[in-house]
């Protein structure tokens, strides 16, 4: 039998054939790694003017109360996930993490208060799981949807002037905001949010209507498709965290230097504190600091450190310290750029470290994040 037989396709997987897409396996789907543009230049392509990606393999969930209350839904999530869900305004939209009991990161997600529910996007990986995660734990209590629709993502600086001109409200919009609109006659639910470091949206489309949208946006002559392979070093720069690369079960939130994602109201002291998963390891982590901490990775020279390179804290290699979680090129700062953990000890930046590359110890200077400054709207 055919392996492709078995992937999944996305409402798009006829567009990406018709645009000379390379198809890949990715999370059980049939995906574009890239166009015949090339990695490269799709990568810039999204830096300097404006990309679209197919997203659709990814989880859109929707979370109600059974009692109708945005609250219940919202304190239900709660226990689920160490973030501020009850103090989310509407129309906004948070990114958070669901744990399990050893504080340990199950998912990473994003989570928008919409009315008197709950919008939440999971990985499509741990689509699955999560599903059976929040059925075992808040379904009782709560209605679970997995919602049959298409997600793009429009991405680069003139993704604004783009989206613009089939809805001009979209410049009003601020960094993870979002708004129900009509584009090109098609209800849309639009975030003013990404994956790439640059200012962009994502857009959920009714399944049927996903080509026309899409076409309608890569008419425009800023705009080109972009892969999976740009996302990638893409995401990278910006240093965002890929889930099952840089985060997992194995990682608390405090060692993958995510605290920003975790609120006063949920930390100790605040009004909510605790009542998640793994609440007591990651409260002490967020009091006392881990062992351990992801940091960013500049090696020296031009060839990329690759994921699960050990880290050494001498260039002989006798005392481990760590591990690449992902690396590569980076085609916006011209040189290669990689993320992993180290020990507290050297996770210092300009602390010099040593990753074991076929053999050899290649020197790598500890990095701040993101490598490019990010140009979300604030």
């Amino acid at each position: 039998m055919d392996d492709t037989t078995a992937l999944k396709k996305t409402p798009l997987h006829a567009l990406h054939l018709s645009l000379g897409a390379r198809m890949v396996p990715f999370a059980g789907y049939d995906m574009p790694v890239q166009y015949p543009a090339g990695v490269m230049k799709e990568h810039i392509q999204t830096r300097t003017s404006a990309g679209v990606f197919d997203v659709s393999h990814m989880g859109q969930v929707v979370i109600k109360a059974k009692s109708g209350k945005y609250e219940d839904a919202a304190l239900a999530l709660e226990s689920l996930v160490p973030v501020d869900i009850l103090g989310l305004a509407e129309g906004r939209q948070r990114y958070g993490f669901f744990t399990d009991d050893n504080g340990g990161i199950l998912d990473d997600l994003m989570i928008t208060h919409l009315d008197d529910h709950l919008f939440v996007v999971v990985n499509a990986a741990c689509k699955d799981a999560d599903l059976a995660h929040l059925h075992k734990h808040v379904g009782d209590t709560c209605d679970i949807i997995l919602l049959d629709r298409a997600l793009i993502a429009l991405q680069g600086p003139r993704a604004v002037e783009v989206l613009a001109e089939l809805w001009a409200d979209v410049a009003a919009m601020k960094f993870m905001d979002v708004r129900h609109c009509r584009l090109h006659d098609v209800s849309c639910l639009v975030s003013r949010s990404g994956y790439s470091g640059e200012d962009g949206f994502e857009i959920s489309i009714p399944t049927d209507k996903a080509e026309d949208v899409t076409k309608r946006l890569l008419e425009h002559p800023d705009v080109q498709p972009i892969g999976l392979g740009a996302r990638d070093s893409l995401r990278l720069e910006a240093g965002l965290c890929l889930y099952g690369n840089d985060i997992d079960t194995t990682t608390t939130p405090v060692e993958a230097a995510l605290e920003w994602g975790m609120q006063k109201a949920r930390k100790a002291g605040g009004a909510r504190a605790g009542g998640f998963f793994g609440a007591d390891r990651i409260l002490a982590e967020l009091e006392k600091g881990a062992a351990r901490r992801r940091v960013g990775l500049k090696p020296e020279g031009k060839a990329p450190v690759r994921g699960h390179s050990k880290l050494f804290a001498d260039p002989e290699g006798k005392s481990e310290i760590g591990e690449v979680t992902s690396g590569g090129f980076g085609p916006s700062v011209e040189h290669p750029v990689a993320m992993g953990y180290v020990k507290v000890a050297q996770a210092a930046v300009g602390t010099q470290v040593y990753a074991e590359v076929r053999g050899k110890y290649l020197p790598v200077t500890v990095s701040a994040l993101p490598f490019i400054t990010p140009t979300y709207k604030r």
